[in-house]
């Protein structure tokens, strides 16, 4: 399938997996930045979960399809449609066919639902160069992705070969949660604002200070990081301290008191104090945080937070196999002219 690009829109990348193996030489992990969206779109599309797709933020690309192919779309809600005609759901798959042009206009960020970023898979994975290893886009080194940059007009999609099913498959949704299953912070009553995010205590006191107040979403963010707005921290909790290593998900405080939730593409080391870290089954929320939101830290331990990412992890497995199940019957039946 190819995808001819009409217009980028506000900033589309291609993501994988990423590559965690050169955090060492100070080369961004990369990735998406809700790790989540970007597997349950793969996934639907029929592809591996960490197969390349492409993430949109707040306002999505609009392409035309040189050939039929099937998409998944999972995450915020940008209001992708086919141009004069459907509306396409999030959390499904869809066939597009050739010479349609998908759009995805975006949203206000008020719906209940929302978020900042949509991936958008297609059947057999963006085909781009492996750079280290992986096919994401780095955009502060300026390589990986289509050139190292966001998608702009003129630019080619092209996509892998697709196994599995062909045009005969039925579009498929993600499954539903199960009875008895604890509320999901992404889709259930949690999804709702507030967006609440876990945290565990860094290597530097005031994580006493950052839980329990609202701090709202700066418009100053970008995939490196997400600056927090809000109360005044007490003096020495922010600052300047030793060089040291920082993961996906650190708090850092500035001497200026506003923390920066750091995101898929930071740096590899730091040099501000670092009070809290998301926890890792929270990070997919800290990715769709919408500039103006409110933002609520709570603070956890860390049992709570292997388990939160167990759940987690153990939802992904049960949707795969469900859809495998669900394409199962589907090709039976039509094998048989059901």
């Amino acid at each position: 399938m190819i995808l001819d690009v009409v217009d980028g829109g506000l900033l589309t990348t291609v993501q994988d997996a990423g590559r965690p193996a050169w955090t060492h030489l100070g080369v961004p992990v990369s990735g998406p930045a809700d790790p989540w969206s970007h597997a349950i779109a793969n996934l639907l599309a029929g592809n591996a979960p960490d197969a390349a797709a492409l993430e949109l933020t707040v306002v999505g690309p609009t392409v035309t399809a040189r050939d039929d192919g099937l998409i998944g779309l999972a995450g915020a809600d940008l209001g992708a449609r086919v141009r004069g005609g459907r509306r396409l759901a999030i959390g499904r798959s869809h066939w597009i066919h050739s010479g349609e042009t998908l759009e995805v206009p975006g949203h206000d960020g008020g719906s209940a639902g929302a978020g900042a970023r949509c991936y958008l898979a297609v059947a057999g994975g963006i085909d781009v160069p492996l750079v280290l290893g992986s096919r994401s886009t780095c955009l502060a080194g300026g390589f990986g992705g289509l050139e190292g940059r966001a998608l702009r007009a003129g630019d080619e999609v092209r996509t892998r070969p697709a196994g599995g099913p062909g045009p005969g498959r039925a579009e498929l949704a993600w499954p539903d949660d199960e009875p008895g299953d604890s509320p999901d912070p992404l889709t259930g009553p949690a999804a709702s604002r507030p967006r609440r995010l876990r945290v565990l205590p860094g290597n530097a006191i005031g994580l006493d200070a950052l839980v329990g107040a609202s701090w709202r979403v700066s418009p100053a963010g970008d995939r490196v990081g997400v600056r927090l707005e809000g109360r005044s921290l007490p003096d020495g909790i922010g600052g300047e301290t030793l060089t040291h290593g920082v993961p996906w998900g650190a708090v850092q405080v500035p001497s200026d008191g506003r923390p920066i939730l750091l995101s898929v593409d930071h740096q590899t080391t730091g040099g501000y104090r670092v009070p809290a870290v998301v926890i890792s089954a929270d990070l997919p929320i800290l990715g769709q945080l919408f500039p103006g939101e409110e933002v609520v830290l709570e603070a956890t331990d860390l049992p709570v937070a292997i388990t939160a990412l167990r759940a987690r992890r153990a939802r992904l497995a049960r949707g795969a196999e469900l859809l495998r199940e669900a394409a199962g019957w589907d090709d039976l039946a039509g094998s048989a002219g059901g």
